[in-house]
């Protein structure tokens, strides 16, 4: 208080030298302190560790950054497999392994300078630069912020050689030892480990406080690069866990490579794009999400010249497009790959090449948005294949058209060539091509509770077990107990189940596919011919859902292969005695066919038992079929939750995994259980108990001579009938809740499924025969 006393009054008593002072914030100071202030300050050059640190901070931001750089140096070295080990979010370890050329021992003295590159000479070389790094600052700006240790081998080299560098510089592995290189043992490639990154910049340390995050980030990345590097195999975990975040085939395909890394839902859901254009010296391609797929924030891998980079303009006229395409918040998956003549392109305009300028850029994105804009569109053109139909007058297979989008997809903007601009007035469609139902309404059956569950499976499972209830217990026997193991989900890397996939893909046919998955659910038609209608746009079709079951189940046990849910009974099943049943049914089978048995079924349920008891480990590892050491069943897979099949064919499924499966060829063997496990879970065809009921009446009258014998059903009969009709129902309410909703999203139709469609009805040919009757 007294200083600030002081003060004022020397500043009242110096009015001149308080008008002196051209300070415009009117800081309190003396005339001496502002000669100073005032005075030049001496420029100095900085030392070299400040300089290395900023150009190291500029170029590695985060441990995403250092893996994105020593990834491109290991796909420039020519590596068909990289692998990299992570740990604490690539703070504490970033590992990366390729098989690449290697680098020569002469050159690791210099390795980790700043500017010391074997990929450009001069200048000029920057026009022509075809290799993702060129500059030599990445192995220098690591070296810099954390502790980094080399090993490579070279092809002409007898050993492996390891160094260790600080700053740049080539350091002792110990205090006191030699900084040269040391011969160890090691492949031909390059091991490059980053311990502690940021260990001398904790301002920078400290803004990283969650290392799942940063983790997540280096997922993504080497996503990435595994999508765009065909050929090249990638793998991704966390120090000490053998659970793989990326696991990529060498021989996997692009599109296989998306399927693994962002899933069936995106994969399924892609369509190509591919343009070229001399003049303006580029060609793109790329994958990208039709309409049926949005989320709620873009996905865009963006490479331009093989570099992963960024581009608002690209992805804001990409999103521009799918806006006139997909329902208001909804994003798509855009994957685009741009070449670009190099001396067109300039990479070096960003510190870390996140960002590129090139010549001609909106004459190019234009290019390329009308090319995404042509894909989409064509999408929703019409397409043909083959039906069959029963309508008057029709008596062989047509070729009609195949079946236009809903109107709830026309509403998105789905049904057009091109989507309507805002300011036309839509015109109004004819009345006999109007959809008068909407699949995304929901029906008042679906807030019902479900029906209570049928006695023919707990009466099948009491039979099967020789564990009768007494009389007066309850009919709703208890379903089997199961659990669905959904977590750590294993990655399945056989050839055999990739090449069914192939297949499955190979076979699919766009027309069929487009019907399932824009249908409206109508009815039941038919549960001994196993019969549905359903509805497309206008037209009606009648379709058997057995076999389109068959194919649905069989596509999720190879999607889910080794991933199976598990069915588990309250109880375990005597294998033996199950296959006795069996071999009793097929009997009785054969008997009703021909009148006696034909095969010789002695010591057959003996011998499959054998058969599926040795192959045990097998069942259990990859079907979730596990059964005891006392040979007794204690689960069976399940395929879809809120679906349990009819436990009655068990005994037949068991018994059919003998002389049917080739043990000795795996893609056999897989595929055959696999389509065993299809027919097991395929919905089976239940009689009307109304015509068995009007067949007993008709046989006890003309028996009896009676004219109603309603009442005189046997007991036994009245009870199969009442099982029948309660089954009908469960069947019909699965079809309607749970298979059709899923054949939606995961049904992918075979040409042959073309036998099990049939065309019935045609709003338009309806409205023709209507205006004639009139």
């Amino acid at each position: 208080m007294a200083d600030e006393m002081d003060t004022s009054t020397d500043i009242a008593q110096q009015p001149e030298a308080m008008a002196s002072t051209d300070d415009p914030r009117g800081t309190k100071r003396k005339a001496d302190d502002d000669l100073v202030g005032n005075a030049p300050r001496r420029i100095k050059a900085l030392s070299q560790t400040v300089v290395n640190k900023i150009a190291a901070g500029e170029i590695i931001v985060a441990p995403v950054h250092a893996l994105k750089e020593l990834l491109e140096n290991a796909v420039d070295a020519g590596s068909t497999s990289i692998e990299v080990m992570v740990k604490d979010g690539g703070l504490k370890m970033l590992q990366i392994t390729d098989n690449g050329s290697g680098i020569n021992k002469d050159d690791m003295a210099i390795l980790c300078e700043r500017f010391t590159t074997s990929k450009l000479k001069t200048f000029e070389d920057l026009s022509s630069i075809g290799t993702y790094g060129f500059r030599g600052e990445a192995l220098a700006s690591i070296s810099h912020i954390a502790h980094l240790s080399v090993t490579t081998r070279t092809k002409d080299s007898d050993c492996a050689w390891r160094a260790v560098y600080s700053d740049g510089k080539l350091i002792p592995p110990k205090p006191g030892g030699s900084a040269e290189p040391k011969a160890v043992a090691g492949r031909q490639g390059t091991q490059i480990t980053v311990e502690d990154l940021f260990y001398n910049v904790p301002s920078r340390r400290r803004a990283f406080r969650n290392t799942n995050e940063e983790y997540s980030k280096v997922l993504d990345m080497v996503g990435k690069y595994a999508i765009h590097c065909d050929g090249i195999a990638f793998s991704c975990k966390k120090h000490g866990e053998s659970s793989m975040g990326v696991a990529i085939q060498s021989a996997a395909k692009t599109i296989d490579r998306v399927r693994q890394i962002y899933g069936n839902a995106v994969a399924n859901e892609l369509i190509p794009f591919d343009i070229e254009d001399q003049k303006l010296g580029f060609k793109a391609k790329g994958l990208i999400t039709n309409a049926n797929y949005s989320i709620k924030k873009t996905t865009m891998l963006l490479f331009i010249n093989h570099r992963c980079v960024e581009s608002t303009a690209i992805r804001k006229s990409l999103e521009t497009i799918y806006s006139s395409f997909l329902p208001k918040g909804g994003h798509p998956y855009i994957y685009v790959t741009i070449e670009i003549e190099p001396h067109r392109i300039d990479v070096n305009v960003h510190p870390t090449k996140r960002e590129v300028n090139f010549l001609h850029e909106d004459e190019i994105i234009e290019k390329i948005s009308d090319a995404v804009l042509e894909a989409l569109a064509a999408v929703d053109k019409s397409r043909s294949f083959l039906t069959q139909t029963v309508l008057p007058g029709a008596g062989v297979p047509s070729t009609s058209t195949a079946l236009p989008a809903t109107q709830a997809s026309s509403s998105r903007g789905t049904a057009a060539n091109t989507p309507a601009k805002a300011s036309q007035t839509p015109k109004r469609p004819y009345e006999n091509e109007m959809v008068r139902t909407d699949a995304r309404v929901r029906k008042i059956t679906s807030m019902l509770p479900p029906a209570a569950s049928s006695s023919a499976s707990g009466d099948m499972l009491r039979n099967l077990t020789n564990d009768d209830k007494p009389n007066g217990e309850s009919e709703n026997d208890p379903q089997p107990e199961y659990e669905v193991i959904d977590a750590n989900r294993r990655v399945i890397k056989l050839a055999s189940i990739r090449t069914l996939k192939t297949e499955v893909r190979d076979q699919a046919h766009e027309g069929l596919t487009e019907l399932f998955g824009n249908h409206t659910w109508i009815a039941v038609v038919d549960e001994w011919k196993r019969l549905v209608t359903i509805q497309n746009g206008i037209k009606l079709y009648l379709v058997d859902y057995g076999a389109a079951c068959y194919e649905f189940f069989y596509q999720l046990g190879l999607a889910d292969f080794g991933n199976f849910g598990q069915m588990r009974f309250q109880e375990p099943m005597p294998l033996r005695q199950l296959m006795d049943i069996a071999v009793e049914l097929e009997k009785q089978a054969e008997i009703e066919e021909t009148g006696e048995a034909q095969s010789d079924w002695d010591g057959v349920a003996e011998q499959v038992t054998e058969t599926v008891f040795e192959k045990r480990e097998m069942m259990s590892e990859y079907f979730s079929l596990i059964i005891n050491d006392d040979c007794e069943i204690e689960s069976i897979p399940l395929l879809l939750k809120g679906y349990t099949p009819y436990l009655a064919k068990l005994p037949t499924f068991l018994l059919r995994l003998g002389p049917r499966v080739n043990w000795e060829d795996e893609l056999e063997c897989f595929d055959c259980i696999l389509r065993e496990l299809a027919i097991f879970y395929v919905p089976e065809a239940v009689p009307d108990p109304e015509k068995i009921k009007r067949q007993v009446q008709t046989t006890d009258s003309d028996d009896a001579g009676m004219a109603d014998t309603a009442d005189n059903i046997p007991a036994e009969i009245q009870e199969q009938i009442e099982v029948y009709a309660t089954r009908r129902k469960e069947i019909g309410i699965a079809l309607e809740r749970v298979l059709f909703p899923e054949f939606r999203k995961r049904l992918l139709p075979s040409k042959k499924l073309l036998n099990g469609v049939t065309e019935i009805a045609n709003l338009k040919n309806l409205y023709r025969i209507f205006e004639r009757s009139c």
